[in-house]
């Protein structure tokens, strides 16, 4: 088999290596254009999971490597004049150099040919010439632009600025430094690699880079203002550049890595933020991946090889392209935590990538976790716990809102149940919601409820405009109340054009002849292809659906309902208000972000009059639409819209996200959501619940004391298991968790 690969990284000697192993036969020459030995940037990192791989893929590299590595455990943040120390993280580091040396080495000795100072400046000149061409030459790819028109690749660059330095500091743990001056806040990403020599890259935002005349710096002046700006952590050491050039951090994706004979590796195919330490660990994982699909394949069936390799690879790629992800937009997002009290600004780092979680970093670090699990309990009135045992954790916190306690911060999301009678809620309701109400959620929300019959979503939704409908969720309040501790909300609703469909178990489709009923929106635009057209709203129109929402808060609270939470979010009739991608009307109600919000602050603030003014009220927002900016809502506009409901009474906004327009590119996964409410606690100063892919307790508790959120909503977690709550209370043997009665004896403390 005849083997050529671009670019002489870290994927490409490794895989060169292992498929040499794996055929010895194999004729594998690499191409690398720069000498040997010259490489740009300065230490890796790997995890002690990444070097059980190395070590399973082949021992002897395995060896050579770690005998080069310097280790550490401990990871050291320096924010606010404090220095925090978190411990029981494994990781190992080492020079690029070294690394490469280690590789080109073992490569030689496999027969593995090298060819330094050479350029490919046209890969199909070699494609013909081989069975496989491998594109492994980094992040300005050549084979990925050359073939741009099958890979189809998606480069997008971050909103930071960073440099990649080294220095002569002697480091013993991996280093966080944040540090604001004049020109803003500057962070740092530093760690060991050799005796002697560490790892210093700044990243900033663009602003705080242009204040600080960066924009116009060369090397040498790069690192006189670092120098001079971190020197008491230098300490009389010297930073060193190579290639150091500000830039901006790309994230590389391509719909395929493979096009004929030719396959894409490492930063070529895709890329991971530095400040997850992956870039190299994926490289030479996809190699170690790449040379197993071809074990018992070689050069006779090189598509199905390479087919096996991008679907051994894409799912891990995916998860870390999506921590990275998160991990990136928290850094570049920074300015906003670093007034957060040492220790919870460390926890918030520390579980910034959602891959570590409160439970995980109890394990690996139980004194800072208890640091702050017991400030969490002084600040937010649960008992600080016995001498030698910890407090409750967070979420069996209380938190009052207006003349409300609710007793812990998880919440049963609305969630419809397709299952009402003409608008009546049924047996099914009384034991969906009491259900969950006996599991110990604080506040169990009922679902999206029609203030009209145009504004339900189907016939099989519940509803509030009539005297049977408010009767039968008054036995359900009455419930609630009677045997549980939680509290109720309710969540009105109007459909908007997404209404007038059938049940989701029917097709979810826009109901055709009898039966259906005329739609609204605020435009005759239709939801979707196939879907009918709405009426638009005129005035008359407005003031009519603004009525039956304060109809319906007044009937809510007679029912007794404890909270109200207005639907302004998922496409329904005030969301669709809110987003330009849907509100293109050109009166007072559409155009600018004011104007469009003006039909949904009118119905809160119809609506707040006509609710107690000691109960809560609750807005659910979409706060992204997922599309292209400008083309939609976006969370910079959602913290402008937070705003303007605390302004006209909400209490709490409640952060999801999407359901406007079938052109959403939204992008699930665990958590998905938080960043959003993140971002509207910290930059709008509102109460929020976070929703969107919480699986469990665990989750619930990093959220809250990272302080991403006051509350936190639970959907399909809470439909798997109703005492999601319950179980947490036995499992942290929590005494303030109020049990109900009957199930005491299940109590295990």
């Amino acid at each position: 088999m005849r083997i050529a690969c671009i670019g002489g990284g870290p994927a490409s000697l490794y895989f060169s290596l292992l498929m040499r192993q794996a055929d010895p036969r194999a004729e594998i020459t690499v191409y690398e254009r720069n000498r040997e030995g010259e490489t740009f940037g300065w230490g890796v990192v790997f995890s002690d999971e990444t070097l059980a791989h190395f070590e399973a893929a082949d021992p002897t590299t395995y060896a050579a490597i770690t005998q080069a590595f310097v280790r550490w455990g401990v990871i050291d943040t320096f924010v606010g004049g404090a220095r925090v120390r978190s411990t029981g993280h494994g990781f190992c580091g080492l020079s690029r150099k070294r690394l490469l040396q280690i590789l080109a080495a073992r490569c030689r000795e496999l027969g593995v040919r090298l060819v330094f100072e050479r350029e490919i400046p046209d890969p199909r000149a070699l494609q013909d010439e081989v069975d496989l061409l491998v594109g492994a030459d980094g992040v300005q790819s050549v084979v990925r632009s050359t073939f741009a028109e099958r890979f189809r690749p998606d480069v997008r660059l971050g909103g930071a600025r960073f440099t990649w330095l080294g220095t002569t500091l002697p480091l013993e743990a991996f280093t966080f430094i944040f540090r604001e001056n004049e020109h803003g806040l500057f962070t740092v990403h530093a760690y060991p690699f050799e005796p002697g020599l560490s790892t210093f890259i700044v990243e900033c935002s663009e602003a705080t880079w242009v204040r600080a005349g960066l924009d116009k710096a060369d090397e040498a002046s790069t690192a006189a203002y670092v120098e001079r700006l971190f020197a008491d952590h230098l300490r009389g050491h010297r930073l060193l550049t190579n290639k150091s050039i500000w830039r901006r951090f790309p994230v590389v994706r391509n719909a395929t890595w493979h096009a004929d004979n030719v396959v894409l590796l490492g930063d070529a195919a895709h890329t991971a933020h530095f400040s997850i330490g992956s870039g190299t660990k994926l490289a030479m994982e996809d190699a170690i991946a790449l040379a197993a699909a071809f074990r018992g394949r070689g050069a006779a069936d090189v598509p199905g090889a390479l087919a096996a390799y991008e679907t051994a690879r894409l799912k891990d790629v995916t998860r870390i392209q999506r921590a990275a992800k998160v991990s990136q937009a928290w850094f570049e997002d920074a300015a906003r935590y670093v007034k957060q009290e040492p220790d919870v600004f460390v926890f918030n780092l520390m579980t910034r990538s959602q891959r570590i979680t409160w439970g995980n970093l109890a394990k690996r670090d139980p004194a800072l976790v208890e640091r702050v699990g017991r400030r969490w309990a002084q600040t937010h009135g649960l008992p600080p716990g016995e001498a030698g045992s910890p407090p409750p954790p967070p979420l069996f916190a209380p938190l009052t809102l207006r003349g409300l306690t609710l007793p812990n911060r998880v919440v049963v999301s609305p969630m419809c149940q397709y299952s009402a009678v003409e608008g009546v809620p049924q047996e099914w309701h009384l034991v969906h919601l009491g259900s969950r109400a006996v599991g110990g959620a604080g506040l169990v929300i009922g679902e999206g409820t029609g203030v009209s019959p145009d504004g339900r979503i189907t016939h099989g939704c519940t509803g509030l405009w009539n005297d049977a409908q408010e009767a039968a969720w008054k036995r359900i309040v009455e419930f609630v109340h009677r045997e549980s501790a939680s509290k109720l909300g309710l969540q009105l609703c109007h459909a908007g054009r997404k209404g007038s469909c059938t049940l989701p178990w029917e097709g979810d489709r826009p109901i055709a002849g009898a039966g259906s009923w005329t739609t609204l929106g605020p435009t005759t635009e239709p939801f979707a292809s196939g879907w009918p057209a709405p009426r638009a709203l005129t005035q008359s129109d407005m003031d009519r659906v603004r009525e039956e929402f304060t109809a319906s808060a007044k009937r809510a609270a007679r029912a007794g309902f404890d909270v109200l939470e207005l639907h302004a979010a998922h496409g329904y009739l005030l969301s669709s208000f809110l987003s330009p991608a849907v509100n293109t009307r050109t009166d007072r109600y559409g155009g600018s972000l004011e104007a469009r919000l003006r039909f949904p602050l009118e119905v809160v603030g119809a609506v707040r009059t006509a609710w107690p003014a000691e109960r809560p009220l609750f807005v659910r927002i979409s706060a992204s639409d997922w599309l292209e900016e400008g083309a939609g809502m976006t969370p910079t506009d959602a913290v402008e819209v937070a705003r303007a409901l605390a302004r006209a009474g909400c209490d709490v906004v409640d952060v999801s996200s999407g359901g406007n327009t079938p052109c959403s590119q939204v992008e699930y996964g665990r958590l998905y959501q938080v960043p959003f409410a993140d971002r509207l606690r910290h930059e709008a100063g509102v109460t929020v619940m976070a929703v969107g892919g919480v699986p469990d307790a665990d989750h619930i508790n990093t959220i809250l004391a990272a302080e991403r959120a006051d509350l936190v909503a639970v959907a399909r977690g809470h439909l798997l298991n109703p005492f999601l709550t319950l179980q947490a209370a036995a499992a942290a043997r929590s005494e303030s968790f109020a049990w109900p009665r009957q199930y005491r004896p299940a109590r295990p403390f």
